[in-house]
């Protein structure tokens, strides 16, 4: 199967170098330590329930279960939307995947052939009842480029409340050719509910 990277790079990062002279009398060489400094937010990064604290389930990258997210089962939708459009409603997502879904794992393209960070910000958004829709089929991970609008209307709380974990920021899921992949997230043992991570699909 293809595997294809939908990671997004670092793009706020710090990386102070630190130079090691190791010497024995075998040998003599220079270790490289890197010391980073980063945001929870920066290059493609998971979303767990605790990123909101009316939802902190104690959940972590440090203690999830790693099965939870490896090659799960996930349905592709593209919407086309354009910048501005607005929503997406539950009768748009459920037209776009022709009914209901089934797979744990929902990869929501809502971009005409750009990532989020390349349009107008929030200027396309999943609607309250979207989020419905997508809880009731039973998706426990989401995987989107639009998400919430300026009006702040609750879509992550909605998420959280019912145990949906979210990536955000993934990078040119438009490319993804097919309508179902299996997924995986990896992300640092990080004792934290939000951390970058690895997102790779296979078709």
């Amino acid at each position: 199967m293809p595997i294809v990277d939908l990671t997004r790079p670092f793009w706020g990062h710090k990386a102070e170098l630190v130079l090691y002279p190791l010497k024995s009398d075998r040998t003599e060489y220079t270790g490289m330590v890197y010391n980073y400094s980063f945001n929870s937010m920066d290059s493609t990064y998971l979303d767990l329930p605790g990123h909101i604290r009316e939802t902190d389930d104690g959940v972590t990258a440090e203690n999830y279960d790693p099965a939870a997210w490896y090659r799960v089962p996930c349905r592709v939708v593209h919407l086309h939307r354009q910048d501005n459009s607005g929503g997406v409603s539950a009768s748009d997502l459920e037209a776009a995947c022709g009914g209901k879904i089934s797979t744990p794992a929902l990869i929501l393209n809502g971009l005409e052939g750009r990532n989020a960070w390349e349009m107008t910000k929030r200027s396309v958004f999943l609607e309250m009842d979207a989020v419905e829709w997508i809880v009731d089929c039973g998706v426990k991970l989401l995987i989107s480029d639009i998400y919430e609008s300026t009006r702040l209307d609750g879509v992550f709380l909605r998420l959280f409340e019912k145990g949906v974990a979210t990536v955000c920021e993934p990078a040119n899921i438009y490319r993804l050719p097919c309508k179902e992949c299996r997924i995986t997230v990896a992300a640092t043992a990080l004792p934290t509910p939000q951390i970058p991570c690895r997102l790779i699909a296979e078709y």
